[in-house]
């Protein structure tokens, strides 16, 4: 369901917007491809002590149904009040595009590790096709509009 807007205890999204210029402080944002929406699976409180089992879910939803699984301990911003989810990480970098992915690393731990589960990956990679847009530190890194001039250019090149 689109119009949502949170952020983590971590990196207050909305007191830094007033303070130090919001969205650009996030060390690695990701605007997914419109339209989508963000999805967060309910803390389920046990009185059983469950070790290991991290967060719950949170996932990007597309209209065909897809769901892309995110890190959560890792988001730091999220909100897809804009018609589309934008995604902010405090612990993950980007690496490259390659073969149709984006891939990005873990490069820190935003929250203890005995909150997190011990088969946490390390790795995060998305279809380009997923992405609208990639800013780090506060530049942009990868476009979809970039990525696609640079096939038709390779594409020219090729013939």
């Amino acid at each position: 369901m689109p119009g949502r807007c949170w952020s983590t205890r971590l990196f207050r999204a909305t007191e830094r917007a007033q303070t130090r210029g919001g969205v650009h402080d996030i060390p690695l944002l990701i605007d997914f491809a419109a339209p989508s929406s963000i999805l967060r699976e309910r803390d389920r409180a046990s009185a059983l002590p469950i070790v290991g089992n991290g967060p719950p879910g949170t996932f990007v939803v597309f209209p065909s149904g897809l769901r892309v699984s995110l890190p959560t301990d890792q988001i730091v911003f999220a909100d897809d009040t804009a018609g589309h989810a934008r995604v902010g990480f405090g612990g993950m970098q980007f690496v490259e595009s390659r073969e149709g992915r984006l891939v990005f690393v873990r490069v820190r731990e935003m929250v203890p590790a005995d909150q997190l589960s011990p088969a946490r990956s390390y790795t995060m990679r998305l279809e380009t096709q997923w992405v609208s847009s990639v800013v780090a530190g506060g530049r942009p890194v990868w476009t979809s509009a970039a990525a696609s001039r640079r096939e038709e250019i390779d594409g020219a090149d090729r013939s």
